[in-house]
């Protein structure tokens, strides 16, 4: 790919930026968007209303950036909770680490990579990307050692990062558990598989059962009824109450009729009104219409209830049973992040529903491989002009050339890409978990591998097949075949970090269906009141883009590092949008306790062994046997890194510790 186009893309991304995040600036202060972008802090009742006539709220300003900058990480804890600092945490660390690896290699590795063969260079925007990668330095190059010192460099920061972020993160679970130590949920445990009897009901099997073993610590039960129809209507009133509590008193409450502004036709506002006392409500109807069938059904679980917090976590880690499939013990969920719907469940059935997602998650992965070769194929058209004589006229076209192999590609991949993680999570859904955030977990660790398999294999796997490169013929191959692959990719990974990272990030803090869900409800239906949907933070999607681009910068550290400068720039705006986003709009319900931090770990030293079986490959292509040798050893250094930071730290994610100093 051309310099020239990657210019392209980078303009049109820059300019779409630019205007996104100006609109946002001038949006965000008319009092007709605030349940759009303040919506965290009207639940909290700490937004400020503007004054309608105040000429500034036309006036684009930086005011939210600066806002975002200055909060600290305490407030952040106490106003969105560990979660979001573990996140924000995330961010940071990528900064530092990508700031050390660009001014490593910056520095050092490109102006090797550009002057690696003794050729005549043509201007910057005219040359091709694959200039200044390692692929330019010729065979036996005694240059390598700076590649191969550069590498060392990286792994050490990252591992010194990795330490000291995962031993932070770590103290601050452990603090988090400590603050919770008061919270029922800290004395309850969730018992699921509870045996049927013919003789005695559930509720008389569990009292029975823990009154024989745990006699001194068990105090009471709450058995789990299906009831579905109970809880539906209980959603209902809660969204009723959610949008009369937002509306004005002075508003007419009775029934008008309004014209449509598009058909002309009446338009049934505030269709509600106030009755002026209670006996109205009941006036002119049937006691049958009154009356509801409450017959609650028990189901095979329960929460159980102890006298201390250390006797909980005992049960909940005791086999209960000789078979395994019987009185199966969870410490229980904080109420909000109860999942209701699937302790229904059987559990005898989610072994088999694990597997059949697993099947569905797979077979997913392989169909979508048909639109990331099509995609491919976009960035690859002269390579395909050679099978196909009609291509050549789109490519005389310089501009739409451009466009085609340096913009569109992305932006359809990123099309694509947005039916993903509602399918992971509808996914884990069905894998029967029993809180919220286990499902949003389990869903944050699906769309990551779908990410990482399509992003970045399948387009090195589906580019050498268009390029006719040898493909895969044996485990020996695979890295001197990634190693060939990576520069060729290196153009379509920079496009998709000012599109997927640039641009989406800009959509993010702008909110667009909101944005058009808000204006629809007051101009279109002429809808006055103020109600508004309270958003969760979609960690599913987001940590798994944040890990592919770390992974993106990884492994082209020291192959082509001209992608650096443009991930740094992506990570520095992420820190501020999410921030803001954190502070404003998303509310906290329910959280994990930090739990995606051993996920972001794991998949950030993935991505140094990956780079570091890269670099093994080409060091051995270009027949440097004294960089080859120098790498084996970090390969094995990095692993009994990550098993120490496994044993030390990755317990306390798992479990909640007795002793908590």
């Amino acid at each position: 790919m051309e310099i020239s186009a990657l210019l392209t893309s980078a303009g049109i991304n820059i300019s779409i930026c630019i205007v996104l995040l100006s609109l946002y600036s001038i949006l965000r202060k008319q009092p007709s968007n605030y349940c759009v972008y303040f919506g965290r802090r009207l639940v909290c009742g700490g937004a400020r209303r503007y004054d309608p006539f105040w000429y500034e709220r036309f006036v684009p300003s930086p005011s939210w950036l600066v806002k975002a900058w200055e909060t600290s990480e305490d407030e952040l804890l106490a106003a969105a909770g560990l979660d979001a600092v573990v996140f924000l945490r995330m961010v940071l660390f990528s900064i530092r680490i990508f700031f050390i690896v660009a001014v490593i290699c910056i520095a050092f590795v490109l102006p090797v990579n550009y002057y690696g063969q003794p050729m005549v260079h043509k201007e910057i925007h005219l040359e091709s990307s694959e200039v200044f990668t390692i692929e330019n330095l010729k065979e036996g190059s005694k240059w390598l050692w700076v590649h191969c010192l550069a590498l060392y460099i990286i792994t050490s920061a990252a591992c010194l990062l990795l330490y000291f972020e995962y031993r932070t993160i770590a103290k601050m679970r452990l603090g988090h558990i400590t603050g919770c130590a008061s919270k029922p949920s800290q004395f309850t445990v969730l018992i699921r598989a509870i045996p049927w009897s013919p003789e005695q009901s559930y509720s008389d099997t569990l009292s029975k059962f823990f009154t024989n073993y745990y006699s001194s610590s068990y105090v009471s039960h709450q058995m789990v009824y299906h009831n579905g129809i109970i809880q539906r209507l209980l959603r209902e009133a809660e969204r009723m109450c959610q949008t009369l509590k937002h509306v004005s008193p002075e508003i007419n409450c009775k029934p008008s009729l309004k014209p449509c502004i598009f058909c002309g036709g009446p338009t049934a506002t505030n269709s509600f009104h106030i009755l002026s006392n209670e006996a109205d409500s009941v006036k002119g109807m049937e006691l049958g219409e009154l009356t509801m069938t409450t017959t609650e059904q028990e189901r095979p679980a329960a929460f159980v209830f102890f006298k201390t917090r250390y006797d909980a976590l005992v049960v909940s880690e005791v086999l209960q049973s000789s078979n395994p499939m019987l009185w199966v013990t969870d410490l229980a969920p904080e109420p909000h992040d109860v999942y209701w719907k699937n302790l229904n469940i059987p559990y005898r059935q989610l072994w088999i529903r694990k597997i059949a997602t697993l099947v569905g998650a797979v077979a997913f992965m392989f169909v979508f491989l048909i639109p990331v070769t099509f995609i491919q194929g976009l960035t690859q058209l002269e390579q395909l002009s050679h099978a196909f004589p009609f291509l050549r006229g789109i490519l005389r076209k310089q501009f739409i050339s451009q466009v085609i192999t340096g913009y569109l590609p992305s932006v359809i991949l990123i099309l694509f890409f947005y039916a993903v993680p509602p399918l992971m999570m509808y996914f884990s859904a069905l894998e029967g978990c029993i809180s919220r955030s286990i499902r949003k977990k389990s869903a944050c660790i699906k769309v990551l591998y779908f990410t990482i398999w399509n992003v970045f294999f399948v387009n090195i796997l589906s580019g050498s097949v268009i390029r006719q490169l040898n493909v895969f013929s044996s485990v020996r191959d695979i890295p001197a075949q990634l190693a060939r692959s990576v520069p060729t990719q290196a153009g379509f990974f920079m496009t998709y970090c000012f599109t997927s990272g640039w641009a989406s990030l800009a959509c993010e803090i702008m909110q667009p269906m909101a944005l058009i869900w808000n204006l629809v409800a007051k101009v279109v239906t002429k809808n006055e009141d103020e109600s508004y949907e309270t958003l969760r933070f979609p960690y599913h999607t987001e940590i798994p883009r944040l890990l592919l681009f770390g992974l993106l910068g990884f492994t082209n550290s020291v192959i082509a590092p001209l992608i650096l400068p443009f991930l740094l720039i992506y990570f520095f705006l992420a820190y501020l949008i999410y921030k803001n986003q954190i502070l404003n709009v998303y509310i906290t319900k329910y959280e994990s306790g930090g739990q995606y931090w051993p996920i972001f770990h794991n998949t950030t030293i993935f991505s140094l062994i990956l780079t570091q079986i890269i670099a093994l490959g080409f060091f051995g292509l270009k027949l440097s046997t004294v960089a080859s040798g120098f790498t084996i050893p970090l390969i094995l250094l990095t692993l009994l890194f990550s098993e120490y930071c496994r044993q030390r730290f990755a317990p306390i994610f798992n479990k909640n510790p007795a002793q908590v100093d």
